[in-house]
């Protein structure tokens, strides 16, 4: 048998499969309609289900997102992977029930409520009432689920909107009680504490995501703090003058814990300096390395260099950064009198 020449027709084959010719140029988008097109009038996502009702049930947990905002990329990218995963035991053979859910508690729908009714704080929702505010909340929750479900379904992933839940619903809320029922049986429950964001206007805390929702970058607080010496002084600073004081300095952002403050700690391995101020006589220990930020400079360090150990007890007056630097920039009247270090000591510590 010879080989057919390239310009011989080829005898037809009748059980040849027939493709449809590929256009150079695919509209995706288009494609993707006209499947989800398809879907919709095979009513495919049901009818998997409908098919399997009788096997196994694979149980899907799916932590729902806030009733109170539309979707955004990290919905679509959770929301992927959660689709792909029931697919899978779905096509193995098992019903999957996908139920959309919606959270409904925690602070981002109280805070739409909130400025819808004019509120502000939790003074003025009791003051207005918590049925009222509760109405409210629950009023907003639907808000934005024709967006969802336009998105939803746009992306493809199969799940049911029309049978979803809400965990406002009080079968919901009883089954997250039932739960920690169980847990408390099981001696799983346990009182401890914990630190955790605060909101002082909403009186409650918050989890890690209600803090980082409205995070800003903000210009905190700067206090000066002076603690004066009342015991020791003369151990730090023998030049001081008679009826003169010798203060410790500190630095905070966080002025509102200086009340309860029970000791002033130093660095064993940071040099210190005494400065006077020329105008008072007092005398004020500084860490070296912040005194030029701390104080303008006039004149230089000496160079003596020393050890010392103080058994101190100290009491505090506050003066903010600012009006502490507006009175250094205009009198610049310091002096060092020594440098040292303060090491590590029981002593150090009373």
């Amino acid at each position: 048998m010879s080989a057919l020449n390239e310009n011989e027709d080829r005898p037809a084959n009748p059980n040849a499969a027939v493709f449809e010719r590929v256009e150079a140029s695919a509209d995706f988008p288009a494609m993707e309609r006209e499947i989800l097109a398809f879907w919709e009038e095979a009513d495919a996502f049901h009818e998997s289900n409908r098919r399997r009702a009788d096997q196994p049930e694979f149980v899907f947990y799916d932590g729902p997102p806030f009733a109170t905002g539309t979707p955004h990329y990290g919905h679509l990218l959770a929301g992927t992977i959660k689709d792909i995963v029931p697919r899978f035991w779905n096509m193995r053979g098992h019903h999957v029930e996908r139920r959309f859910g919606w959270d409904c508690h925690g602070l981002p729908v109280e805070a739409l409520a909130q400025e819808a009714l004019g509120l502000a704080g939790t003074g003025e929702i009791l003051e207005r009432g918590v049925d009222v505010f509760n109405e409210q909340c629950r009023q907003m929750v639907d808000t934005y689920v024709g967006e969802w479900r336009k998105t939803v379904s746009r992306m493809g992933r199969w799940v049911d909107f029309d049978n979803d839940y809400k965990t406002m619903d009080i079968d919901f809320m009883e089954s997250v009680w039932w739960v920690f029922k169980q847990l408390w049986d099981k001696d799983r429950v346990y009182k401890s504490y914990r630190i955790m964001p605060y909101s002082c206007k909403l009186a409650t805390p918050l989890s890690n995501f209600e803090a980082n929702q409205n995070y800003k970058d903000v210009q905190d607080p700067a206090v000066t703090v002076r603690f004066q010496v009342t015991e020791g002084a003369d151990q730090i600073s023998p030049n001081l003058p008679v009826g003169k004081s010798l203060f410790m300095t500190a630095w905070t952002t966080t002025p509102w814990t200086l009340p309860e403050n029970l000791a002033l700690c130093v660095g064993p391995k940071v040099e210190y300096a005494v400065v006077e101020d020329l105008e008072s006589g007092d005398h004020h220990v500084f860490a070296e390395a912040r005194l030029a930020s701390s104080w303008s400079q006039s004149g230089g360090f000496l160079s003596s260099f020393g050890t010392r150990t103080a058994s101190i007890r100290a009491t505090g007056s506050c003066r903010t950064a600012a009006s502490w630097r507006r009175r250094s920039q205009t009198s610049k009247q310091i002096r060092t009198t020594k440098t040292f270090k303060i090491p590590r000591s029981p002593s150090a510590s009373k």
